[in-house]
């Protein structure tokens, strides 16, 4: 690995950054989502560290599309890549279901404690796909992943979004322009219980608006009532399809659809995080010392 030097003596956002900060962790288990972060570090490690190096983990669970788990095979396959899937239990923990302002907390902590033993076996490091602008948002997932030893080889080699989908597309991946897909668990606002019956119901209304034409959208969950977010410039297809629309969202137990009007903008419902009802933002070290 002598070729590589110290990322903090190339280019931040740079391959030859990301590929320095792996090569010095030597042996890594990826959390793979598919998603355009993961996607290029799990890629990049399996080029710079060699297969049998690099293990790409998929976490199964209710809140992950079941299009994203087959999408992480085909393109672990298609690399040459060692993969697996695991299933997260998250669902039986009361802390994640109650979703207060936490919830991300304790779904990392679960998937670290499904990662850690792996780790432990191939004797390596766990990596995840986080981003320097990721840091900026209300993200404590990362911090749970962050203290129980995960590494963050995106934010080392100082890559922004926009650097992961540049270096994405010159290198050739098919993720590079691929929407965010976070789990399904964000569509629902904070304070209003997880279930499985409303994973499904946004599951299945966001294929469906996907199959009717939009790219980049969320369906967010509030009861009987569905609130679309879409690009601003695909809101006169809103009204276009609008039959089209209640009728899929219906099919997926909606009663009440409803676009919003500013449409898509990531994290939208953090927005609300102080007036989340019955839900105060806990300190992240008391939540640590409760596990």
């Amino acid at each position: 690995m002598s070729q590589y030097r110290p990322a903090t003596e190339i280019a931040k956002g740079t391959l030859s950054a990301l590929n320095a900060s792996l090569a010095n962790l030597g042996r890594v288990v990826v959390a793979f989502s598919g998603g355009v972060d993961s996607s290029l570090v799990s890629w990049a490690a399996n080029e710079v560290l060699g297969a049998g190096q690099v293990l790409l983990v998929t976490a199964v669970s209710a809140a992950v599309p079941a299009g994203e788990v087959s999408s992480c095979r085909e393109l672990a396959l298609g690399w040459g890549a060692r993969w697996r899937e695991v299933t997260t239990r998250e669902m039986s923990n009361p802390a994640y279901v109650a979703n207060n302002s936490l919830r991300c907390y304790h779904c990392k902590f679960e998937l670290m404690d499904v990662l850690l033993p792996i780790a432990q076996e191939e004797g390596s490091k766990v990596v995840l796909g986080v981003n320097l602008d990721d840091l900026g948002d209300h993200r404590p997932g990362q911090d749970a992943a962050r203290r129980r030893g995960a590494v963050f080889p995106l934010v080392e080699a100082g890559f922004t979004k926009q650097d992961v989908r540049r270096v994405s597309r010159d290198v050739g991946l098919t993720t590079w322009d691929k929407p965010a897909m976070p789990c399904l668990a964000s569509r629902i606002p904070y304070g209003t219980p997880v279930t499985l019956a409303a994973l499904g119901s946004v599951e299945r209304a966001e294929e469906s608006l996907r199959r009717l034409g939009f790219g980049e959208l969320r369906v967010r969950h509030h009861g009987t009532l569905a609130r679309i977010e879409v690009a601003e410039a695909q809101m006169p297809l809103v009204f276009e399809q609008r039959r089209e629309i209640v009728s899929a969202l219906r099919n997926a137990g909606y009663v009440y659809v409803a676009m919003d009007l500013e449409g898509f903008r990531s994290g939208s419902l953090n927005a609300v995080l102080e007036r989340a009802q019955g839900h105060a933002l806990v300190p992240l070290g008391q939540v640590a010392q409760r596990h």
